[in-house]
Formats: structure tokens, C-alpha cells, sequence
């Protein structure tokens, strides 16, 4: 048996974590980058918060190194990741800074945006017209629909004429 052999006998093929698997094969830092919400710098924050090896195989890791870091990926902020590496800060309804994971993050963003639309805010009002929101420009690009300005009017006048004969 080679050496490679021996370590991946103890390998598992995939790892559950935050309620996703994970390939076993991987480095665990570069797992982690697979859960939504956390990118390459979470996942160090993650693993260094954790005291476990960023360049161990995530099927390698026991049982109990798994419950610990699937209980820094739930509450980084409470187990020494950084608060400003959360991408929920100063949460609306609680105010506090939180990291969210999964379908959290898409379901919170639609909250955001429903909430700016019934209350009428610029943002909101942007978001209901489909127009860029964050001050992008609009008089030459983000255009929809049919073509805009003089290829709209050379269109025009082939519909017209076509219609005439």
C-alpha cells in the first residue's frame, strides 16, 4: 500500500456541513468557499477562529473537529471571526451584526427590497422600474426591449411601409 493509499483510507467521501456536503477530497479552506455566504478570506477567518489546519483534507477531519467548525460557521461573530468580516451588519429588525449562510441570504435580500418598495424610497422606486440602483449610468447602457434611438426609428419606418404595401 502506498502512502497515498493509507491516507485516503481514512477519507471520507463527502462532509455535511451548514446543511450542504462537501467534498472530502478538498483542502478545507477551499471547501468552505463552496457554502454560500463565506469566500476565501471567511474561510481562513473560519478555519483560524476553529484552530484547526486550513491545508488538511476536509474528509480527514473527525467527528468532533466537524461539530466544531460547522459551530463557528453558525456563529462566527461569538467564536472570534472579526465583526466586520459579517455580511450582515447592523441587521434592521435586531440591529445586530450577523453572517448569513445558504438561502438566508437571498431571502433576506428579497425582505430588503420589499421593504424599500413599500416604503417608496428612491432605491425602491429604482428597483420597481428595473433601473440600476447604486447610480450607475443610463444613457448609454442597462437599455431593454427593443432598440433604442436612431435604430428604433429606421424599424418604424420599415414597419410603416411594410404595412402600406
Amino acid at each position: 500500500m502506498t502512502d497515498e493509499e493509507k491516507k485516503e483510507e481514512g477519507l471520507k467521501g463527502i462532509v455535511r456541513l451548514a446543511g450542504r456536503d462537501l467534498k472530502g477530497a478538498r483542502r478545507l479552506q477551499t471547501a468552505l468557499t463552496d457554502l454560500k455566504g463565506i469566500g476565501p478570506s471567511m474561510a481562513r477567518a473560519v478555519v483560524k477562529a476553529s484552530g484547526l489546519n486550513g491545508d488538511k483534507k476536509i474528509g480527514t477531519l473527525e467527528d468532533d473537529e466537524i461539530d466544531k467548525l460547522n459551530e463557528v460557521i453558525q456563529n462566527p461573530i461569538d467564536k472570534g471571526v472579526p465583526r466586520w468580516m459579517a455580511n450582515r451588519k447592523k441587521d434592521y429588525k435586531t440591529g445586530e451584526d450577523r453572517h448569513l449562510l445558504g438561502g438566508d441570504i437571498e431571502m433576506t435580500e428579497r425582505e430588503d427590497i420589499s421593504r424599500e418598495k413599500d416604503i417608496q424610497s428612491r432605491r425602491g422606486i429604482r428597483h420597481q422600474r428595473g433601473l440600476p440602483v447604486r447610480g450607475q449610468r443610463t444613457r448609454s447602457t442597462g437599455r431593454k426591449g427593443m432598440t433604442v434611438g436612431v435604430e428604433r426609428e429606421k424599424l418604424k419606418e420599415k414597419a410603416e411601409k411594410s404595412e402600406e404595401s
